[in-house]
């Protein structure tokens, strides 16, 4: 391979580059190899054909066999797998794909293609220490580029665990302050009166307990970066002692008198609207003009569930360093189960799952099956969400692919992930469990739909395709 081909990322479009047949006795064997894969290999093509290609590809991580035999059993292509054919040598991307019959009729085909992976190739799907490459991931990138050179304050606005603070890393990182300290604080992770002594400072005296001076994560954010996570549940006497911090940066410690100059940029978070706060008297108006110039919505899960592959990849390659374990990938079925559930816990609840998949596996593909157990405990936290008394408990969605039993009951069906059926629960809904909400809502069809994990209009459509009237759930 010339060096030009090899810096251009890819290996020359010969289709294809290895040619794979299965006996109907189920042996393998090289039927052709491309010239570049052979030279690459430091073999003849004809030295390969009619061999095993376990014995050719010994190194091959994943098995080309496995990941052959996969696309025959399953009937699904697999593209962009990851491929390391040596160790210790970069790896490639493959597509690997069904590709007919034997003359005789007697062996199946499948064909693989590759190409280089680089480091270009993988920063398309990222941004600073955030993985995606949805639009609206794409837009999120996009702002934290416009907005990271500024000072102005940000606040970030999504659900809990879609990955708040990372944005507000990222925008750090690519501002001029990156050199300078980054300081996070949840804001409802500590009581109030702790939280104004960790926010401003406190001096030795001003309260039983205060043995000694603390300085607060405004002086420790000074010529850096602080991330006030869950900014709207801030206390409204703490918000006018913030208000004065941005107005002239000076800082009192609580029980001191001398002021200490800081230079802070602030980025604020929150999972609800800080207009509905200021509405409701919960948060300051005048705080909300000085924090709010710039804005970045970060997307729930469910809304770019096209990134889940690539999350999964990384969280993967996270868990196999932390456990020593060699998993690879995920089947096409465990991606396709993955991307039918809502997530209300968004990344935070999926890197979760899959921490406890990868303890437990034990090969280097991990399968729907895997994730079994855990289907069967959303299940019945769905079932139990829909019970008479859930009005009285906190609101989530239901967030499980179900069927739906004779006697009412919900139970997980594998069918509902298959092929062309990867949507979830949003397409899936049917009069029993809509009919279980609107109860559990006190018939009311706004709740009810927060409760299934749809918007109201969204609700309103699976009515109609029912035949369904606001009287006859009544």
């Amino acid at each position: 391979m010339t060096s030009s081909e090899e810096n251009s990322g890819y290996l020359p479009a010969v289709a294809p580059d290895l040619l794979l047949v299965r006996w109907g006795h189920g042996e393998w064997q090289v039927r052709s190899i491309s010239e570049r894969l052979a030279a690459w290999l430091g073999i003849e093509p004809w030295s390969a054909r009619g061999r095993s290609p376990e014995r050719i590809f010994t190194e091959a991580v994943p098995s080309l066999v496995d990941l052959a035999g996969e696309v025959l059993d399953c009937g699904q292509d697999l593209g962009d797998v990851k491929l390391r054919l040596t160790s210790g040598q970069p790896g490639f991307l493959a597509d690997i794909q069904f590709a007919g019959l034997t003359e005789d009729y007697l062996g199946r085909l499948v064909r693989i293609s590759l190409r280089r992976e680089t480091p270009a190739s993988r920063q398309e799907v990222g941004f600073r220490n955030l993985v995606g490459s949805s639009p609206a991931m794409r837009e999120v990138f996009r702002k934290i580029r416009l907005y990271g050179p500024s000072d102005a304050a940000v606040v970030i606005t999504g659900e809990t665990g879609a990955g708040k603070e990372l944005v507000a890393q990222a925008l750090h990182e690519e501002s001029d302050r990156h050199a300078g300290p980054f300081a996070a604080l949840n804001c409802t992770a500590i009581s109030d009166q702790l939280l104004e002594s960790e926010l401003f400072g406190h001096e030795r005296g001003a309260f039983t307990g205060a043995i000694r001076e603390h300085r607060g994560y405004f002086e420790r954010a000074d010529a850096g970066t602080l991330f006030l996570d869950e900014i709207g549940d801030m206390p409204l006497h703490i918000q006018a002692k913030m208000l004065r911090v941005l107005e002239d940066g000076k800082v009192q410690r609580v029980g001191g008198e001398k002021s200490y100059q800081v230079d802070v940029r602030i980025i604020g978070a929150t999972n609800v609207p800080l207009e509905q706060a200021v509405a409701e008297g919960q948060f300051r108006a005048d705080l909300y003009h000085r924090l709010a110039i710039l804005r970045i919505h970060l997307p729930a899960l469910r809304d770019r569930s096209e990134d889940i592959p690539l999350l999964a990849d990384m969280f993967l390659q996270q868990f196999n360093v932390k456990y020593g374990k060699g998993v690879q990938r995920l089947t096409p079925e465990a991606i396709r189960l993955l991307q039918s559930y809502l997530w209300p816990g968004n990344v935070r609840e999926l890197r979760n799952v899959l921490e406890r998949v990868v303890v437990e596996a034990e090969t280097e593909a991990i399968g729907a099956r895997a994730f079994g157990e855990w289907i069967h405990e959303r299940q019945q936290f769905a079932r139990s969400s829909l019970t008479p008394n859930a009005a009285d408990r906190p609101q989530l969605p239901v967030v499980v692919p179900y069927k739906a039993n004779d006697d009412g009951s919900t139970v997980v069906d594998a069918a509902m992930v298959s092929p062309g059926r990867g949507r979830g629960i949003r397409s899936e809904l049917n009069e029993v469990t809509i009919r279980a909400a609107y109860r559990a809502a006190d018939g009311n069809l706004a709740a009810a739909a927060r409760l299934l994990g749809v918007h109201r209009a969204t609700l309103y459509r699976h009515l109609a395709r029912l035949n369904l009237s606001r009287e006859q759930l009544s």
